[in-house]
């Protein structure tokens, strides 16, 4: 199988999130996404909800689409969440699957920073999801594929709740939901 790997903080999880996935999906005759919540990210503020919170938002924005599955293994494995060790792990346990990992331009641009980032280029094909405002510096080491651009962000998500302002049809109905079930993102921004 050929299995995408799309790993973040997902706080929260959006529409952006999703569309990135499917198409993705269907431009690299992917079988499968897998969506992979970090526990604490070395590259971002970690002001995050808890981590389950956001693997339970996760499933909830993709329960409907058969190719996306949500693995826990960063929040299981806790402390900081470095790509090389989740691509190790899902090695182990899906030998004979090839691999691809999906980041934004923007990401891709600073992949050198990355731990063992050339560990990662030998064990996973790079897919670099283009931005409009981060043009690929080097695209020797990536796949690039366009996206529809949409601007959307998790961090405007919270900005909005946090503002008492509506995130609707930014997420989908089930994360938002869930978020004002939980009172997520409306006290801390």
């Amino acid at each position: 199988m050929k299995i995408g790997i799309l790993g973040g903080a997902f706080n929260p999880p959006h529409i952006g999130h999703l569309v990135l996935a499917q198409e993705a999906l269907d431009k690299l005759n992917l079988d499968k996404i897998f969506f992979i919540p970090t526990n604490i990210s070395p590259h971002k503020d970690n002001n995050i909800v808890d981590g389950l919170m956001r693997l339970e938002m996760l499933r909830l924005a993709t329960a409907d689409n058969k190719y996306f599955n949500c693995l826990d293994i960063e929040i299981r494995r806790l402390g900081p969440s470095y790509t090389i060790d989740t691509i190790r792990e899902l090695k182990r346990a899906y030998p004979d699957d090839e691999f691809f990992l999906i980041i934004g331009s923007d990401l891709a641009n600073s992949f050198s920073t990355w731990k063992d980032f050339q560990q990662i280029k030998k064990q996973v094909k790079i897919v670099a999801a283009l931005r409009k405002d981060y043009p690929l510096l080097d695209p020797a080491d990536f796949i690039p594929i366009e996206i529809t651009h949409l601007e959307i962000s998790s961090s405007k998500i919270r900005d909005l709740i946090y503002n008492n302002s509506s995130a609707r049809y930014l997420l989908r109905d089930e994360v938002l939901s869930y978020i004002k079930e939980h009172n997520l993102y409306s006290e801390v921004k």
